[in-house]
């Protein structure tokens, strides 16, 4: 027997009277014509008043339209029991705290220790149903705030916010030296490196990417720097801090010393580099709208440890360079 994840609700109100079902899917439920075609093929995918219909008849005031989707599993996820933070969990929605040196998802040669894997695993233990989604990526070195969603329709919508550009993702990251002027607009096309195609540049002819920033603490030769993407580029906060002469700390892939910086530089790039073992980046905080209850919703992740010590060290130490 088919089993459904809970239905999504909507009732007609006065000012539907008289359109087509496939209408109020569009235009009140925001159904992607992807979703709504596996819907049609669905038995229970798209019900008017409890019976399935086609989405060409009409709709009246207070008819109950409900759409629902067959439960999935990720089977090529093996389960494992590996820790992590919960910050929200609903029906809809699952929302970490990604640690670093975890994998968001497994790849070739990391089929396992990856999020993904613990929470199927997770889920598994809660007798849940639920395919891994992930709304977004996060570095491996990265931590912070990750959502996943648990259904088809909840990652569709969230998609669609971030294509938009109506989700706000705020960062903190501790770089070398004191970006100037200490808030602006880093805009820079990213695009692969020709010479290295692991590695991301700034090129004209890259994609668009534009990266804000406001400098929250100064230290003697290093700045912590709160930051906000309008766009999603690979690497780009790595690539942007980088290209305006401030590489992240601990970046050991684009924190190299730049041929012209002196070396005093030099040494505190080594310095600042043996204080953290991986990029000085953490994902502070992310806002969405909420699919179903259409509120707005943030979600924080507090600083973690190995970041507030390198802040501690910096606030401390003393500048012999």
């Amino acid at each position: 027997m088919k089993t459904y994840y809970e239905p999504i609700i909507y009732t007609v109100q006065p000012e539907d009277e008289g359109m087509l079902l496939k209408t109020i899917l569009q235009r009140r439920l925001g159904v992607s014509r992807k979703l709504m075609s596996k819907l049609k093929l669905t038995e229970q995918g798209i019900q008017l008043n409890g019976e399935r219909v086609y989405i060409s008849v009409k709709v009246r005031n207070g008819d109950l339209v409900e759409l629902r989707m067959e439960k999935e599993t990720s089977t090529d996820i093996l389960p494992e029991n590996i820790p992590f933070d919960i910050l929200y969990e609903d029906e809809h929605l699952l929302v970490v705290n990604k640690q670093a040196g975890i994998i968001v998802h497994p790849t070739h040669g990391h089929y396992t220790g990856t999020l993904a894997n613990g929470v199927v695993h997770y889920w598994e233990q809660k007798g849940e149903q639920v395919r891994f989604r992930p709304v977004h990526r996060l570095d491996q070195e990265t931590s912070g705030v990750l959502c996943i969603a648990k259904n088809p329709y909840i990652h569709q919508h969230i998609s669609e916010q971030m294509i938009a550009g109506t989700v706000d993702k705020y960062y903190t990251a501790i770089v070398f030296g004191n970006p100037v002027p200490s808030e602006g607009v880093v805009d820079g096309p990213i695009d692969r490196d020709p010479n290295e195609p692991h590695r991301r540049i700034v090129t004209a002819d890259g994609y668009p990417a534009r990266t804000l920033y406001q400098v929250e603490t100064v230290y003697k030769w290093a700045s912590k720097v709160r930051i906000k993407l309008e766009s999603g580029r690979t690497h780009q906060i790595r690539v942007h801090m980088k290209h305006v002469g401030c590489p992240l700390i601990g970046d050991s892939f684009y924190g190299q010393a730049e041929p012209d910086w002196s070396d005093s530089s030099k040494a505190l790039l080594a310095l600042g580099h043996t204080w953290i073992d991986r990029q000085a980046l953490h994902a502070s905080e992310l806002t969405i709208v909420h699919p179903i209850t259409g509120h707005r919703v943030r979600f924080i992740a507090p600083l973690p440890e190995d970041i507030q010590a390198l802040d501690q060290k910096l606030k401390t130490t003393i500048d012999s360079y």
